[in-house]
């Protein structure tokens, strides 16, 4: 009877296919690649993550790198989905407030802090650091999802007639994120002197930001 069992178990057990192999190897040699160059992206910045610097910090042939992703852009892609899932992760550890303009508040202090934490990541994702790389609908699709936690606050708060006004959620966000933004870009330029000034100027702005969408709330 034990034997009978131990045959069952054994005709039961679900094998892998060569194709599935195959393929399950790939993705984790592609995982390994993404990971090498994400390593460059932090330790050196987006400007020397190259085919050639991530194939030397695999000790492996170019071909093979292009094999997996085509191209540099192609590489760039799964850096950005990467991006998009830190920048999620870091929303995601913001802290909740009822109110839900210091809600946004937070995630405003929450987006300062991952620019300065990844800021090789910011720069890829949002400073076109990589000139031949145009995000397509799946790197999109990554950014929203990141933002989703910022979406819903703002839809949650327009649904309950604290935010005023013609704008639809989308475009509120655009407001609210195109302007952190540009003091973002602006300090990465240089232009807003160390970065303790320009951390005054963003929390200026954020401040100013939220007020004008929360109108009839005081500060």
């Amino acid at each position: 009877m034990d034997d009978q069992d131990s045959s069952s178990k054994k005709n039961t057990r679900k094998l892998k296919t060569y194709q599935e192999a195959r393929l399950q190897n790939i993705e984790n040699l592609r995982k390994l690649v993404v990971d090498a160059a994400a390593t460059l992206l932090q330790e050196e910045g987006p400007e020397n993550v190259t085919v050639r610097k991530v194939a030397q910090k695999m000790d492996c042939s170019t071909k093979i790198i292009y094999s997996l992703f085509v191209n540099k852009e192609g590489l760039a892609q799964q850096l950005y989905l990467d991006g998009c899932k830190l920048l999620a992760d870091e929303f995601e550890g913001t802290p909740h407030a009822d109110d839900p303009a210091q809600h946004l508040l937070n995630f405003g202090e929450t987006f300062w802090q991952f620019g300065q934490q990844y800021s090789s990541y910011y720069k890829l994702m949002f400073g076109g650091a990589f000139a031949d790389f145009k995000p397509d609908e799946e790197s999109m699709h990554g950014t929203v999802t990141a933002m989703r936690q910022l979406m819903t606050v703002i839809s949650h708060a327009q649904e309950q007639g604290l935010i005023p006004g013609p704008y639809d959620t989308e475009t509120v966000i655009r407001i609210f994120w195109g302007s952190l933004h540009g003091v973002i870009h602006l300090y990465m330029g240089g232009h807003l002197g160390d970065v303790q000034s320009a951390h005054t100027v963003y929390r200026h702005t954020l401040t100013l930001v939220v007020g004008s969408l929360f109108p009839n709330q005081s500060s």
